[in-house]
Parts: structure tokens; sequence; C-alpha cells
């Protein structure tokens, strides 16, 4: 959520920025400005009603001692009156609150003033591309075929069990699952993050705080007995450790990594791209998360940006790094490089990543603040990024590493995996 101070001081500056979103904020900035200042208006009222309660409070005991009870009482028949318009205006304000929290919460985050201008994926600058392309021998497979050719990952299985998209993994798919879990999760330790393990469903106020809830509510699988949500991303849980805490200028860097399954209903996801890997409903991920002073948030999406390269690197996949444009950026985000393998087989590139700054908006949701060096008390900053996620990162390895004897396992995977070919 935007910063009401900064809005109220600059609003012409946030209907620019969020222009580049292709975001049209100018009736939401008017509407949240006018509500403000009826928030205030009935503040003040709420204010000087309470004073003149207090007022009247110590001036009545003073009129008792004095024995004039007469006007004692008129100042209590005022206070009655006061404490009945004070109920009304406490209600008043309340509804108005929620008034313009409910503006604000439509309002995305505004980009980064350097975010490139575009609408679409097509207008994504590439910043960083190391990409020597596999030739594959002929009659190499599309990793969908592969699987079923190994017996490694069964997708009919999958939709027996529950349906498309949540597909099983046998023999050694499993075991290069759990590898490339442990892989990643003991680079990130070596990297100084602290390892979590949050709960798979999530309660509104998480949703909310880092920015699922409203936006992509309609993305969420809902749980609707226990009013919980499963989670789409590990960055829900690990995030909202923090919310409602204070933190000391010494706290930083926080840096939590941790692995979950995540959830996504993908609606309206059809076509020959979510084949196979290309897009789940269920699939297993490693999610790092920073909280840092602002000073040094974007030193810190340098490090993890660096840090998702290595594991890529490692995995011997040729890869690219692009930044979004502004209209390809999601609601949350200030700024995020998408990481991108090639698939061989497949002749295209898959995400396989996001690294992102949010800088203050999801900690002002969440009330995640900290106490600077003078004592004040200002919001953190959030990061996230996936490091990694597993489907397209499988895709591409089996694709990219067919052989006429079986499929070859990357150098740095074999002492998690325990062996170097699936045949």
């Amino acid at each position: 959520m935007l910063e009401l101070n900064f809005l109220r001081e600059n609003p012409q500056v946030v209907i620019d920025r969020l222009a580049v979103k292709y975001f049209d904020a100018s009736q939401i900035v008017q509407d949240i400005l006018n509500t403000d200042t009826l928030r205030r208006e009935t503040q003040k009222q709420l204010d000087d009603n309470l004073a003149e309660s207090n007022s009247i409070a110590r001036e009545v005991g003073n009129l008792f001692k004095a024995g004039k009870q007469a006007e004692a009482q008129s100042l209590k028949d005022r206070s009655a009156e006061l404490k009945v318009i004070a109920k009304e205006l406490a209600d008043k304000l309340e509804e108005i609150q929620k008034d313009l929290n409910n503006l604000l919460v439509v309002l995305p985050n505004m980009p980064h003033p350097s975010t490139p201008v575009g609408r679409h994926a097509e207008d994504n600058p590439v910043v960083l591309l190391e990409a020597e392309i596999p030739v594959l021998p002929e009659g190499s497979l599309p990793h969908w075929e592969l699987t079923s050719k190994y017996d490694i990952i069964d997708f009919e299985l999958g939709v027996k069990l529950t349906g498309a998209g949540f597909p099983v993994y046998k023999g050694k798919g499993a075991r290069l699952q759990r590898a490339l879990i442990n892989f990643f999760i003991d680079e990130a330790l070596k990297a100084g993050y602290l390892e979590i393990q949050p709960p798979l469903m999530v309660n509104e106020a998480s949703g909310y705080g880092t920015g699922q809830l409203p936006d992509k509510d309609s993305q969420m699988y809902f749980v609707g007995l226990d009013n919980f949500y499963l989670i789409p991303t590990a960055e829900v849980p690990v995030t909202n450790i923090y919310r409602d805490v204070i933190l000391k200028s010494e706290d930083f860097p926080v840096k939590n990594v941790a692995y979950s399954s995540c959830f996504r209903r993908e609606a309206g996801s059809y076509g020959k791209d979510v084949r196979g890997l290309n897009r789940l409903h269920q699939f297993d991920k490693v999610e790092i998360v920073q909280l840092r002073h602002p000073d040094d948030s974007y030193q810190a999406l340098e490090e993890m940006r660096e840090h998702v390269a290595g594991l890529v690197r490692k995995l011997e996949l040729p890869f690219r790094i692009i930044r979004l444009c502004g209209g390809d950026m999601s609601f949350t985000s200030a700024w995020t490089y998408d990481f991108e393998v090639f698939s061989a087989a497949q002749q295209r590139w898959l995400e396989v990543s996001s690294v992102s700054n949010f800088e203050t908006f999801q900690a002002n949701r969440m009330k995640l603040r900290f106490k600077d060096n003078t004592g004040k008390t200002r919001f953190a900053h959030t990061l996230n990024g996936s490091a990694l996620a597993l489907p397209r990162i499988v895709a591409a390895l089996l694709e990219n590493n067919q052989t006429a004897e079986g499929i070859r396992i990357p150098k740095a995977l074999v002492p998690y995996t325990g062996f170097d070919l699936i045949n």
C-alpha cells in the first residue's frame, strides 16, 4: 500500500508513476485526497469534543466543591451531549477510515523511476544473456514425452488423483525434485539465509499483508470452512512473520529462505505453452526473502539477482535476465528481474524466477517497521525472489541434457541425486 503522507504531498507523482504500469490513478487519487480531508476534519472534531469533555470533567468537580450545583449540573448535561456526539463522530470516523483503506488498496505499487516503458513482455529489455544454446540429437523429445519415456513424472495419474496441473513424481523424478530442493536450500544457507518451514495455508490478514489479497483473490485456492488460503508462494507466510513487528536498524539484514509447495489456480491458462511442467496448479519452489533498510535495499536486490544467477549457472542451463517494463510488472513490485532458461526441445524461453523489490508497499500493509538511528519509526523495505521454482527448471534440465544414453544430471546435482544419468 502506498504511504498516505507521500500520496498527500505528491499526488501528481503517484499518478504519473502509475501511468507507467498503465494504471489510471487520477480519479482514485482524488477520491483518496477527498476522503483523507474528511477523515482529518472528523478526527479534529472528535479531538475537540474529547478536549471539551475533559475540560468539563475538571470544571464539574471544581463547581461541586464550590457548592455551585446548578452550574455543575448544566455542565454535566453538556457532557452527556458530548458523549453522544463523540460516539457518532467515532462511528463516522471508522467508516471513513474503511472507505479510505478500500481506496488505498486498489492502487498498485509505484514502479521505480527507472522502470522501462512498455506494455507487454516483448517490451522487457534483456539485461544479461548467458546462453550457449545446446544442439540436441536427432529425435529429441519435449519433457512431457521424456517423463513418460523414463517413467519419472506421471501427468495422467495426477489427473486421476486430483486434476490437470497436479503431476505425480516417481522414482528418479521424485529424487530429482528432492535433490533440487536440497541444493537450492543449501546454497541459500551458504549465502547467510535462515531456513524457515512455513505453513502451507494462511489467513486473510497474511494474504492482504503481502498484496495477494484482494488483487489475486481469484488465483488463490480458498478453504471456505476455515477461511484459509493455500499459499501461492512461501513469500506470503515468511514475510508475514514480521507483520506488526518493529525492528531495530541493527536487525538488518533479515534473510530467510523457505521451501514450500505452491498452489495457483492459473485461471484462463490454456494452449500449447502450458503443456507438461510449463504451468501447474501445484509446484515446488524455494523462496528467498529479505527485509532491508531503505538505504540499501537496491544493493540487496542486486545481491539476490546474483545469487539466483549463480544457481542457474551451477545447473549449466542457458539463461537470460530481463528487467520488467511497467506494463508487465506485478501489482506489488517496484522493480523486478525475471530469469528465463532456454528450453532446447521447445525452442522457447521459460520463466523460472522473479526477483523483486517492493520498497515499503508490503511493509505499509503489514505495519512492518523499524526504528532508525534517530529513534524515528519507519517502514522497512521487503524483497523476495524464487531461488528457484522447480517445474520449468526440471523441464529445461530434462530437455537440454537428453542424450542417446539417457538424461545427464549436472555435476552440481549429482551429490544430491546419487545418480548422474536418468535412463
